[in-house]
């Protein structure tokens, strides 16, 4: 790395460590401006503003964080705080109506997308009438949709049926008939 570039370091780093104000190691440095210096040139220059008291070094075992000295930032008051702490409050009531806002017109978006157009329902609803009309004249004229092999299947397997509830209704009327202490049983249960 050239004398020139290492030369820079320092202000790049000092900048970026007061315009984020907050705790950083130095490979996060490294990654967060984007491998411009080498890590070693971070090191130097990390090192070189602890001595200078323009950040501060913490060591978490054998990690060590930097961060940016806050003497270096101006007070702020209590008012102030109160003044911020108030329009974050409203912003984030903003930003709620806003997101359920969004919310709603995406589901709309989204019901109205997966609807017909107006084309496309004129265009079905055309096929529609057309196959309604068709089946409309195939029933006025008489010719049946269904075979006479199927209208006698139909026929026999309703005979079955009826035979079937007879013999059963014979039953139960006898047994009612026949047998009134057996049916008092019966309902007892």
């Amino acid at each position: 790395m050239s004398k020139a570039k290492e030369a820079e370091a320092p202000a790049k780093v000092l900048k970026y460590m007061l315009d984020q104000n907050r705790p950083y190691s130095a490979g996060d440095i490294l990654n967060n401006l984007h491998k411009e210096f080498g890590k070693t040139c971070i090191q130097r220059t990390l090192d070189q503003l602890v001595s200078e008291g323009k950040l501060k070094e913490k060591a978490y075992g054998k990690q060590k964080v930097y961060v940016a000295d806050q003497s270096q930032f101006p007070a702020v008051d209590e008012a102030e705080l109160k003044r911020m702490d108030e329009q974050i409050a409203t912003l984030q009531v903003k930003l709620k109506e806003r997101q359920e806002k969004c919310h709603s017109l995406e589901t709309e978006l989204a019901s109205l997308r997966s609807s017909l157009t107006s084309e496309e329902a004129k265009a079905q609803l055309a096929l529609l009438e057309k196959e309604m009309t068709a089946r409309l004249k195939s029933l006025k004229s008489g010719s049946s949709s269904v075979t006479p092999e199927e209208s006698a299947r139909i026929r026999k397997s309703h005979e079955e049926a009826m035979k079937q509830w007879r013999k059963r209704k014979r039953l139960v009327c006898a047994l009612v008939l026949c047998h009134p202490v057996i049916l008092n049983e019966v309902f007892a249960l």
